[in-house]
Parts: C-alpha cells; sequence; structure tokens
C-alpha cells in the first residue's frame, strides 16, 4: 500500500463509513504516538468506543470529514471544521488528519489535506514531537506560531503546537 503507484481516492464520509474511521483512527494513534504515549494505553484502545462520536462527527454539518482508500479499504481520514476555539487565528481549522503507516508515501495524506482545506488559510495542532507529521504540514505552508497547549489524551498528556498558513 505504501508504493506511490498505489491507487488513493478521497471522498466525502458517509455514516456507513464510522466503523472503518474508527478503526483508522486508533490504528493511527497506534503508529503515530508510540514514541509519546505508554504502549499499554495505546493498545487498549477499542474502535469500538468512539464509533458514536464518529457517527456524531460525520453528520454533523459544520464539520468535513473525508476518507482516503486503496483498494476501496479506508486507510486514512480528516476532519476539517470553524475552528473549535472561541479565538481561532484563521476561519478554518484542520482538526484532524491520520494515515495507516501502510499508506504512507501512497499521496493519501497529500489528497487528504487538498480535500479538506484545499489552499485556504488554515491552523491545526500537532503533537510537538511528531517530525513527520509536522514536516508534512511545512511542505503544505504551515510554520508554528508560537502557541502550545498541553492536551490530555485518556489519563496522559501530549504537548501540542500550534502551526498557521
Amino acid at each position: 500500500m505504501g508504493e506511490p503507484s498505489a491507487s488513493v481516492t478521497v471522498r466525502a464520509a458517509v455514516p456507513e463509513d464510522a466503523e472503518a474511521i474508527a478503526t483508522v483512527h486508533v490504528r493511527a494513534w497506534q503508529e503515530a504516538y508510540a514514541h509519546l504515549l505508554p504502549a499499554a494505553f495505546l493498545a487498549a484502545l477499542d474502535p469500538r468506543d468512539r464509533l458514536e462520536r464518529w457517527r456524531r462527527i460525520i453528520d454533523d454539518p459544520t464539520v468535513a470529514v473525508h476518507v482516503a482508500e486503496v483498494d476501496a479499504a479506508v486507510v486514512g481520514w480528516a476532519t476539517a471544521g470553524p475552528g473549535r476555539e472561541a479565538d481561532a487565528v484563521r476561519p478554518l481549522e484542520l482538526e484532524g488528519i491520520y494515515v495507516l503507516a501502510a499508506a504512507h508515501g501512497s499521496g493519501a495524506g497529500q489528497a487528504l489535506l487538498d480535500a479538506s482545506l484545499g489552499d485556504c488559510p488554515a491552523f491545526l495542532w500537532v503533537a510537538e514531537h511528531n517530525p513527520r507529521a509536522e514536516a508534512f504540514y511545512r511542505r503544505n505552508g504551515f510554520r508554528r506560531d508560537g502557541s502550545v497547549k498541553v492536551e490530555a489524551i485518556g489519563p496522559h498528556t501530549i504537548t501540542a503546537v500550534r502551526m498557521v498558513r
């Protein structure tokens, strides 16, 4: 799947995608945050715990949800909306984007970002020690603006930095 020749399709998510998105959400966290969160915590994550939340997100008319597929299997997702903070620095927030490690290099992440944001001014929060993600965002015109926050992830925390373009 990770070969550049893999055919990636990006489309708007539908309610029937909630289970696949929840599964990718958990697997991508397990892959991306292995160096930031305890292994036991990541191993205990269950997509079923996120299913109803994903149904609500897909149904929310203010949030755009896209999925990336390879061979009809969801390998990534992205959400974008008006910003979850009262003092949003841009009118659009990339709320989340995750692609399975097996699909890295396939173009799925770029296609998801393009479908979610186009070339609009936007902002996002990224884990501070996530160099692969930060490099991706930099290639797409995002820069750290100096804002930092601590995010609760279950009983744990990670430091997130804001990037804007």
